[in-house]
């Protein structure tokens, strides 16, 4: 791929790609996972959706090889801002909102959200990843053993089912917990909320809605470390990714 062949080591590629109709696209290479391994670049990328791609955009995702494109968004999400993009895969892994859903119940019950509730219902929406949405992560983990053609993977903003996402790959790397958490919290320095989104709310609670803190993919890591032992415990039992598949995983997305 020609926009590898131009970048020294010691500085690798940029990690956030100038695109014009996405602002939250970024590779995860790079960090350092198991024996001192760095993630492979220009294999895995993160994104919000894919919808407001240009035609220079659409270029340059061409320009990096990416073959496929992992959605998360639920049913309504995609239908309203579909897309399809030439010589891309397309892989539907749906996870429903259920933050705003949950938000938008308890306006209706005459309650006025504040910025605690809503950081309570974002780490409801975590914990939820980890229980309920397991067989989509399973799905992803799948996807990347079967191929390590470069893949996109993404929800609406790119920040909290893409997070979850993207610590679960990490982490299955090998890379350490704090630069998993530093990978996360990027979304608040490059993700632009889209002008009137959710503007019936108080600024304060869509602060917390459309960026990421700490306490939020904590608390999905928490109820991995406490309800089944931990990160691998989670991996093999939950995700299906055993021995072996990390083992696979390692030698497709770790540089040698």
């Amino acid at each position: 791929m020609p926009l590898q062949q131009h970048h020294t080591p010691s500085t690798g590629p940029s990690r956030s790609l100038p695109f014009a109709g996405v602002t939250n696209f970024r590779d995860l290479g790079g960090y350092t996972g198991h024996g001192g391994q760095q993630v492979k670049w220009r294999r895995l990328f993160r994104s919000d959706h894919l919808a407001g791609l240009t035609a220079q955009d659409q270029a340059l995702l061409a320009d990096l090889g990416v073959a496929r494109a992992v959605d998360f968004r639920g049913q309504a999400e995609s239908a309203a801002y579909a897309y399809r993009l030439p010589g891309v895969a397309y892989h539907p892994l749906a996870i429903e909102p259920t933050v705003v859903q949950r938000a938008l119940e308890l306006q209706r019950t005459g309650r006025q959200l504040t910025a605690q509730d809503a950081v309570a219902l974002m780490q409801e929406t975590y914990r939820g990843f980890v229980h309920d949405n397991a067989p989509r992560f399973a799905e992803l983990f799948r996807l990347l053993l079967a191929s390590d053609a470069p893949t996109v993977f993404h929800c609406t903003a790119g920040k909290d089912r893409t997070g979850f996402a993207a610590a679960l790959i990490l982490l299955a790397l090998g890379v350490p917990r704090d630069v998993v958490m530093h990978d996360y919290l990027l979304t608040n320095a490059l993700y632009q909320r889209p002008p009137g989104m959710g503007s019936q709310a108080p600024e304060e609670v869509l602060r917390v809605l459309w960026r990421v803190q700490e306490e939020f993919l904590d608390a999905a890591l928490h109820t991995v470390d406490n309800d089944y032992g931990g990160v691998q415990t989670y991996l093999v039992d939950v995700l299906g990714v055993d021995a072996a598949a990390q083992k696979e995983l390692a030698g497709r997305y770790l540089q040698p």
